[in-house]
Order: C-alpha cells, then sequence, then structure tokens
C-alpha cells in the first residue's frame, strides 16, 4: 500500500477542506444543497444538461477557483458491492492520474452508509495508487503517502483492508513481471525471500524429487525446459489458534509456449502471465497471515514453463502421475491441468478440510463468461454456492458450472487411464474440472477458480490496471465465509 497515513475526522466543510488539493466526494443518493461546493457542482450539472442523480452513474470531476480538483460520486443503496467499487473507480482516477501526495475523501449519510463508503473508498484509493512494475526511463511516480477521510471515525483502523491491498498488490506486481525477469528460477528465490520475510514454512520438490516420486504429470511439462528449474513449492502459514485447515494451490506457468502445439503470435502474447493462479495463491497467503487469521494455510504452487524443445512432452505420449494413474496426452497446451494434478495430490494428502485452486486455465471459460467475471467448479455443490455469495461480499463476481460425472465419457482413453483433454474442445472448462478432480485424494471437499477475468483492458471493478489481482479478495472472502462455518 502506498498510503501509509489515514486521518479520521466527524467535520466535513469547505474551510476543512482549505488546504486539500485532491477531494473525492463519496455521497448519498439523496441529494445535499448544504454540500460543500455544491454551487460548483449545481453549475457543472447545468453546464453539461445532467441532474444530481446522474451521479449514480457517472461521476463528476470539476476544477475548483482556488485550484483543487473535486470528484463527485453517489451510491445508492441499491447498489451491489461490485458496482459501488467500479463507480469509486472512475471517481478516483482523474485524481490518481496527477499522483497527488495527499487525498481528502469526504463520506455523507447515516453512520452505517459512512462507514461502508468510507471503507469502499479507502481500499480503491489505496489499491489504484500502488506502485506496479514498470520500466519506462522517464518513469517518475509521486507517493501517495496521506489520506483523510472527512466524515467517518473509527478505532479500528484500516489494517484488514491494507491487507487485501497488500495481497492484491503482490498478485499484480508477479503477473506483470516480464519473463525475462520471472523464470522457475528466479519466481523460486522472490518465493523463498517472501517465505522469510513473513515467517511461512517453505519446502521444494525440484525435477530431480518430483521424478523420483513418480510425479509424471508435473514433470511431462518441465522436461522440456532448459534449465530443469521447474518445481513444486509448499508454503504453510501455521497460527497456533487455527480454527480451520485450507490448502490454495496455484498454477504458476512463467511462459507458455504452447510446447510442441505452438501458439500463434496472437495467442502467445501475454503468456508470461499465465502463472496468474500462483500469484493470486500467494496474495491469499499474504494478506491472511497480515490479518492473522486463525487459519493454518498451506499454499501451493506449481512452477514450471511450457516450452518447445527436443525434451519437450507431446502428442500422444502417455505419463503416469504420482497418484498412479496414466495419462494420455493429446494436446500440450493444456499443460496448466498436468502440472496441477500433481500438486492436487501432494495438497490433498495433508488432508486439509477445502482445496482451492487458482488457474489460468481454459479459453473455454473466457468464452462462456467473457473477461468480466471468473467461474468455479466444485465437487461439492454447497461450497459452489458459497463461492458466490463469497465472489459478491468482495466485489469480483463468480459463476458456478456443473461437475456432473457424465462429461467423463468424454476423457476414455484406450490406451490410458484417461485423456488430457479433446481437442474438440466443447465444455472444456468443464472437463478440466473433471479431469484435476481424479487427482484429489482422500475426498477432499476443493474448489476449482478458472480465472477467466485475470486482465480486462480498462480495469475491473475496484481496479483500474489491466492486469487485475482477481480472485484475492474473493480468497480471502472464502476463508472468512469457511470460518463462520
Amino acid at each position: 500500500m502506498s498510503a501509509s497515513l489515514v486521518q479520521n475526522t466527524e467535520i466535513c466543510s469547505e474551510n476543512s477542506l482549505i488546504n486539500e488539493k485532491h477531494i473525492l466526494f463519496v455521497l448519498t443518493e439523496n441529494e445535499n444543497k448544504t454540500l460543500p461546493f455544491h454551487q460548483f457542482l449545481q453549475t457543472k450539472l447545468d453546464r453539461t444538461k445532467s441532474e444530481y442523480k446522474d451521479l449514480n452513474k457517472s461521476p463528476i470531476t470539476l476544477d475548483l477557483p482556488n485550484g483543487s480538483i473535486v470528484s463527485f460520486v453517489a451510491l445508492s443503496a441499491e447498489l451491489n458491492t461490485f458496482q459501488r467499487h467500479t463507480l469509486l473507480r472512475k471517481a478516483i482516477k482523474p485524481l490518481l492520474d496527477e499522483q497527488p501526495n495527499s487525498i481528502a475523501i469526504c463520506v455523507f449519510g447515516d453512520d452505517d452508509t459512512r462507514k461502508a463508503h468510507a471503507c469502499a473508498a479507502y481500499y480503491v484509493t489505496t489499491a489504484n495508487a500502488a506502485e506496479l512494475t514498470n520500466h519506462k526511463k522517464d518513469n517518475k511516480t509521486n507517493t501517495l503517502t496521506n489520506i483523510t477521510i472527512y466524515g467517518y471515525e473509527t478505532n479500528h483502523g484500516y489494517g484488514n483492508i491494507n491487507a487485501r491491498v497488500a495481497g492484491n498488490t503482490l498478485c499484480r506486481q508477479l503477473t506483470i513481471t516480464p519473463p525475462n525477469e520471472l523464470t522457475p528460477t528466479i519466481y523460486r528465490k522472490k518465493i523463498a525471500t517472501l517465505a522469510q520475510t513473513h515467517g511461512w514454512q517453505h519446502e521444494e520438490f525440484d525435477m530431480p524429487t518430483l521424478k523420483k516420486m513418480g510425479a509424471g504429470a508435473f514433470y511431462a511439462v518441465g522436461q522440456g525446459s532448459e534449465p530443469l528449474d521447474a518445481a513444486i513449492v509448499h508454503l504453510s502459514y501455521t497460527p497456533k489458534n487455527a480454527e480451520k485447515h485450507i490448502a490454495i494451490v496455484g498454477k504458476g506457468i512463467c511462459f507458455d509456449t504452447g510446447g510442441h502445439n505452438l501458439k500463434p503470435a496472437k495467442y502467445m502474447q501475454g503468456m508470461h502471465e499465465d502463472m496468474n493462479g500462483s500469484a493470486v495463491a500467494l496474495g491469499i497467503l499474504l494478506a491472511a497471515s497480515q490479518m492473522q487469521l486463525p487459519i493454518k494455510l498451506d499454499c501451493w504452487l506449481a512452477i514450471a514453463q511450457n516450452h518447445i524443445s527436443p525434451n519437450a512432452y507431446k502428442q500422444n505420449d502417455v505419463v503416469t502421475a504420482l497418484n498412479g494413474m496414466s495419462i494420455e496426452i493429446v494436446h500440450t497446451d493444456a499443460e496448466g491441468r498436468m502440472v496441477l494434478a500433481d500438486t492436487l495430490t501432494l495438497a490433498s494428502r495433508l488432508k486439509p478440510d477445502v482445496i482451492m485452486d487458482f488457474a489460468t486455465l481454459t479459453g473455454s471459460m473466457i468464452t462462456a463468461l467473457g473477461d468480466r467475471m471468473s467461474g468455479v467448479i466444485a465437487n461439492r455443490q454447497e461450497l459452489a454456492c458459497k463461492a458466490v455469495k463469497a465472489g459478491a461480499a468482495a466485489a469480483e463476481r463468480i459463476v458456478a458450472f456443473p461437475y456432473d460425472e457424465d462429461f467423463d465419457a468424454d476423457l476414455d482413453s484406450d490406451i490410458a487411464d484417461i485423456k488430457q483433454c479433446t481437442l474438440e474442445g466443447d465444455g472444456d472448462h468443464i472437463l478440466a474440472a473433471r479431469f484435476l478432480g481424479k487427482f484429489i485424494e482422500n475426498d477432499i471437499a476443493w474448489l476449482h477458480i478458472d480465472l477467466s477475468s485475470a486482465k480486462r483492458k480498462g480495469g475491473l471493478g475496484a481496479i483500474q490496471s489491466d492486469t487485475n489481482g482477481f480472485g484475492v479478495g474473493f480468497g480471502l472472502s472464502m476463508l472468512t465465509s469457511l470460518l463462520e462455518e
């Protein structure tokens, strides 16, 4: 988080704002004509032939005579959290574009409304003020160091919001890192540093170890790279007061060429972000640690690259996974389910209460949903329902898909226990889940999140960067929901 200081006051007047140069007004649907700077707002509304109620759809930004810039947005009670975050993002963007050192947030309404609006505005502001990787030589940024909130005072602080911002920022920073700066070797070193910094237990299963263990599904993907630096990394956060044991699994393909089934240039562009699932898992782990949630978290990261080489796996190969199942390879660009298969087996052997895996897994899910929301599939119907509710609460929208066993017929193989996928691709997001479910041992409750909304041009919800860190807020919401059981 960029802004480290938050001040709270109950006073919001033109006099109290006289030294503020960047101001966000978060209003209710009911017009208040005693609002500071109301006369300037009304002049802008009249000039643009707009009405106050239009602020509930489109924020207005204007310059004051003293040189300050002010954004006005109205949030009606009918809006859901995603809609509120979206409007707040649009309202705060003109202010943040000027890279201010300080921002004032003014909230109005009854006590509950002001609390909700203050927390939402603080989250959206700090998340979008976070500094991300940028290699432009003329990149110059000022750091937002102070946020003053008028209209809502609290003694509880914004610690949980700061934790979510830290997790989301880590996720985005890792995901947008260029592939030459985040090879599996470099990524593993970064993770080791994070583990040491935050006191997480850390172990690695490297390629020789995985080969000896019989993790043939993961090894098949990793063997195409030089050096053989792929690995499954296991991190653990174990508070003394843990009430639940949850495993989070992330797909960490640092670059995906498609292998022998080489992607065309259009679809290979951006494939350094195919490790987004692992970044989401790390973001959740970081935020949960900072929030000191009473949950034992096992974080499993399947880190590899999908390269083309004489040693790379190919169509019609048959490999044997860690759980003993033989897999017929049908398409080398379906590498994500291969590395996740053995990783899920390892995760399930520690018998957590629930496993959640995060992956930018299938184009089929993007076809089904677009890039505005992500899909989940679970081996327990109640877990899928809980996920949809948790997504709504976190303003990261989730849609549940079926997990019916008749889909297995499409994965029948003549020479192996299961096919990796089909060449037709119909319903591949469901077939991928049916495939992955075969590698979970001990009948563990499992939720699969296919991150079709990991990247959306122009931003999504609270976040204005294209790569948006979707999944961190949802994952934290799921952990909270599971704690309440």
